[in-house]
């Protein structure tokens, strides 16, 4: 099935089923079908979104030497998808990164948003891929 049609059939789903839901269950079941659709849309579209960022930076004037590639964000917590993260380093490094570990802090009285570059899709038994930025955030809302 093609991207677009996937994409589609997610979202045509998570309206049916989110729409279906009793208010009480709503938040719950919102969030799961919300975060698997964002794993779909990530993982269905990713190089297209790769494709789009390098664009833009070019455009600029800045585009980069180094690897890219785009990768689902991970919340720390429950796990969940939050949304795709730009990667950019080495090939070989860029290659072993798998997603991106969202951490979400008040500092001082200010939110931030931390978003370290990991080898796994998960919360547990991870490790940082040193040598890997995050370059871009993609937020994705549904």
């Amino acid at each position: 099935m093609s991207t677009k049609k996937w994409i589609a059939a997610a979202l045509i789903g998570g309206f049916i089923f989110g729409n279906a839901m009793a208010p009480v269950n709503a938040g719950i079941f919102d969030k799961v079908l919300k975060g698997g659709l964002v794993g779909v849309v990530v993982d269905k579209t990713a190089p297209q979104i790769n494709d789009a960022i390098n664009a833009i930076t070019a455009k600029h004037g800045l585009s980069s030497t180094y690897a890219t590639k785009v990768v689902p964000i991970v919340a720390v917590g429950d796990g969940s998808r939050a949304g795709a993260a730009q990667v950019s380093g080495p090939q070989e490094l860029v290659d072993q990164c798998q997603a991106a570990l969202q951490i979400e802090q008040t500092i001082f009285g200010v939110r931030a948003m931390v978003l370290i570059p990991i080898d796994k899709v998960a919360v547990k038994d991870i490790n940082r891929v040193q040598g890997v930025g995050v370059a871009a955030q993609i937020d994705i809302k549904l």
